[in-house]
């Protein structure tokens, strides 16, 4: 609290206010010299657009309903898939609503209850995670890659994606206090995992061998909806922006590089030994069912 000054509720670490939508009311016992001092070191607070990140994560909700939609509705997958695929999509979808309830939570200022289930997001985001893995796993094995990746690729792709989920999701739970770094970060994560359904709304086969990279242009289209919020509110970027999209960025370069090098073909091997996938060529596209 600055001297000669009281308010009703004091600015917190994260240079949000503690409820999160009003600002605190202060009154100036100190003459007019105080005044002066608390102004020139009041922090600078970020725009506290609530409505502006349920907006955002209710577009990503939609991607990731539209994109598996379109899968079912042309037929590429259906309910008689085995029954670790459903235990995926429920596990994928039940974090996308409570990614939802979560944003909208926190934007009404029930911050008790949004604090209570984020412990429970923070497991369900590893059981998000080790699924993204074994899934990505299971479908090279079998040889049952997209013809618009090479096994190698996707093998990395979807990996390097849920990691990057949750290095991300796990830097925003570090930083929860800190409200400005928290939402920012969340959506950074949450950009990442709408890749595979970004994938099934693009037309991927047009897009070879650059698919990879139209699903990353894609999926930043979030992130950089967040930049261009702060820029109009506050004059520049926050940070986190700028740490998500790069983490994001260097993912990208990663894939392309270890998919192709000696670990990255080492660790592909291993995969699909003993596996259908194991006749299959790492670097090489999968036979297009179109032709």
């Amino acid at each position: 609290m600055l001297p000669g000054t009281s308010c009703r509720h004091a600015v917190d670490v994260a240079g949000s206010y503690p409820d999160s939508r009003k600002p605190p009311r202060c009154s100036n016992s100190a003459a007019s010299g105080g005044l002066a001092m608390a102004t020139a070191h009041r922090p600078r607070l970020w725009p506290d657009n609530q409505g502006f990140f349920l907006k955002l994560a209710i577009v990503m909700a939609i991607t990731i309903v539209l994109g598996f939609a379109t899968q079912l509705a042309m037929g590429r997958s259906s309910f008689s898939s085995p029954a670790i695929l459903h235990v995926h999509a429920l596990v994928f979808f039940g974090w996308t609503a409570l990614f939802v309830l979560q944003t909208a939570l926190a934007g009404r200022g029930t911050i008790a209850l949004h604090r209570r289930l984020g412990w429970v997001g923070a497991a369900w985001a590893t059981v998000v995670v080790m699924l993204g893995i074994y899934m990505t796993a299971m479908m090279v094995r079998r040889g049952a890659v997209p013809f618009f990746f090479t096994p190698a690729y996707f093998l990395f792709m979807n990996s390097f994606g849920v990691l990057g989920f949750a290095g991300l999701t796990a830097a925003a739970i570090r930083l929860r206090r800190r409200t400005d770094w928290h939402r920012r970060l969340m959506i950074c994560g949450m950009a990442t995992l709408t890749g595979p359904a970004v994938g099934r709304i693009l037309p991927m086969p047009l897009m070879i061998p650059w698919a990879g990279w139209g699903v990353f242009f894609a999926i930043m289209l979030f992130p950089i909806a967040g930049i261009v919020m702060d820029l109009r509110r506050s004059g520049r970027a926050h940070p986190a922006w700028w740490w998500g999209t790069g983490t994001i960025f260097v993912i990208q370069i990663a894939m392309d590089v270890i998919a192709a090098s000696s670990p990255g073909l080492a660790l592909y091997d291993a995969v699909v030994k003993g596996g259908p996938g194991e006749q299959v060529q790492p670097l090489s596209y999968p036979t297009s069912p179109l032709f």
